[in-house]
């Protein structure tokens, strides 16, 4: 018989407002890692994105905050996550699953006013969700006291650390009391990941649901190796496809994404973008009309390819392979969440091959190659020169023959144009130009040397009569 969420001691409340969102029966890591929760033990998760990772920490936390009741500036739990719209995402979970229990809670992510953040947290909090730097900004501050924190949670633990973050981390944690519950979830294990672990975590239980850096089972995974000057019709074919519900789109760098989004939206697609340097309060705009279906294909970079819970996200595009092999998984992790199925596909150029490589060695097998049928079939576009489209500014017109005219006459001198003066032959230019034939602004060799290349004389000595020993380039100034 499966598990229930009743079977795992979360209280009538919680287990009243999980019926309302519509789940019924717990995913493995939230049936291995929420016991040991509720029993007040460290963990250390290991589990691939799409798996309900947020829901094992935040349905036991809402358990354990309903007895007991917060002070001013004071959290009792810290939850750390490394981006905004993870935090922001993990705030969303606790208004649904705590909509029964009267806690309070505050969002501390850049972009947002430091008054209004500050006037929540005076009024006490039982939950605070921030990102490292925003926090540290507010401990700096002294709006912010953590030695009554009671509960830490470490979230996308490797994600801190690519993004440079553990410093922070560090300094954060070592503002907390250290009798505390410390629970750190990461996608992937590294050996830094481990010596983290020994570092915050009090002999923590272990819990692994799947292979660290696997995908899931439900995905579809294909790359399209692709000339990397088709890219973008590439993509605009497979983007007209009618099995298509919704799609993000992953680019490696910020301006390609701002890029790829407006020649998007010049072609008539449904399409919002999302990167680290937008304003906040936009990224959340685009993030909303995508869950609300208002667009149907979001740009992005990185930044929302980790943690994003958007349930039924139907296609992943890479449109650059990533260069890290682990951001494949979390990218490709936004589909086929929760067992629907999904759909990766990748567009791959000759010089992206290595980067393919590391990805297939770290998920531990080869990815499906399909052909670009766009490539083959469609018409290839010219401009008005007959140049392919595409590599038309990469291409040169072909040089003009310099053969020797042999059956026309031989030039005649033409005169002269109104307003101009005769032409000098070559003698008398050479003469014009002084002795060395060049023009150098006076700074021949030839003009520091008098007739017989001889060195001159001290200039001091020289009387100003004797200009022909004078140097020219004293002569011009």
């Amino acid at each position: 018989m499966a598990t229930t969420f009743a079977d795992l001691g979360l209280s009538d409340p919680i287990l009243r407002a999980i019926s309302d969102a519509g789940y019924e029966t717990p995913t493995p890591i939230q049936e291995k890692a929420i016991p040991y929760v509720l029993m007040n033990r460290d963990i250390l998760g290991c589990a691939q994105t799409g798996t309900g990772k947020t829901a094992s920490f935040t349905l036991p936390m809402i358990d354990i905050l309903s007895q007991g009741r917060s002070r001013a500036r004071m959290p009792r739990t810290v939850i750390l996550e490394p981006t905004r719209e993870l935090a922001a995402q993990v705030a969303d979970n606790f208004e649904t699953y705590g909509k029964y229990n009267k806690l309070n809670m505050a969002l501390l992510i850049g972009g947002v006013s430091f008054a209004d953040q500050e006037a929540k947290l005076n009024r006490g909090v039982d939950v605070l969700i921030a990102t490292p730097g925003r926090l540290m900004d507010h401990c700096e501050r002294g709006k912010v006291i953590l030695t009554d924190t009671k509960v830490l949670v470490i979230d996308e633990a490797d994600r801190m650390l690519d993004m440079g973050f553990i410093p922070d981390v560090e300094k954060i944690v070592s503002l907390m009391p250290p009798l505390r519950q410390t629970l750190m979830f990461s996608a992937t294990m590294p050996p830094e990941i481990r010596r983290l672990a020994a570092k915050f975590l009090s002999n923590p239980k272990e819990i692994t649901v799947s292979p660290p850096a696997s995908t899931a089972d439900t995905i579809t995974q294909s790359v399209i190796r692709v000339d990397g000057r088709q890219k973008r019709r590439t993509l605009f074919r497979l983007l007209k496809d009618d099995t298509i519900t919704n799609g993000l789109v992953f680019c490696n760098r910020k301006r390609d994404v701002a890029t790829l989004y407006r020649a998007l939206e010049e072609a008539g697609f449904s399409t919002g973008a999302l990167h680290g340097d937008m304003d906040q309060y936009k990224r959340l705009e685009w993030l909303d009309r995508f869950k609300k279906n208002e667009i149907t294909i979001l740009v992005c970079s990185d930044v929302a390819a980790r943690g994003l819970d958007i349930p039924s996200v139907s296609h992943v595009f890479n449109y650059d392979v990533p260069t890290h092999a682990e951001d494949y998984v979390h990218r490709i992790g936004r589909t086929g969440r929760a067992g629907r199925k999904g759909v990766s596909i990748t567009l791959a150029s000759d010089a992206e091959s290595k980067y393919l490589g590391f990805i297939e060695k770290l998920i531990g097998k080869k990815i499906p190659v399909t052909d670009n049928t766009d490539a083959k079939e469609a018409p290839v576009e010219t401009d008005d020169t007959g140049v392919e489209a595409s590599n038309a500014e990469d291409t040169k017109p072909p040089r003009k023959s310099r053969s020797k005219r042999t059956d026309k006459a031989p030039r005649e001198n033409k005169a002269p144009r109104e307003n101009e003066a005769p032409r000098q032959d070559a003698k008398t230019r050479e003469e014009s130009r002084g002795r060395g034939g060049r023009k150098s602004g006076g700074r021949d060799r030839d003009s520091y040397y008098d007739v017989n290349d001889d060195p001159l004389p001290d200039i001091k000595d020289t009387p100003f009569g004797q200009t022909e020993q004078v140097p020219a380039f004293l002569l011009r100034r």
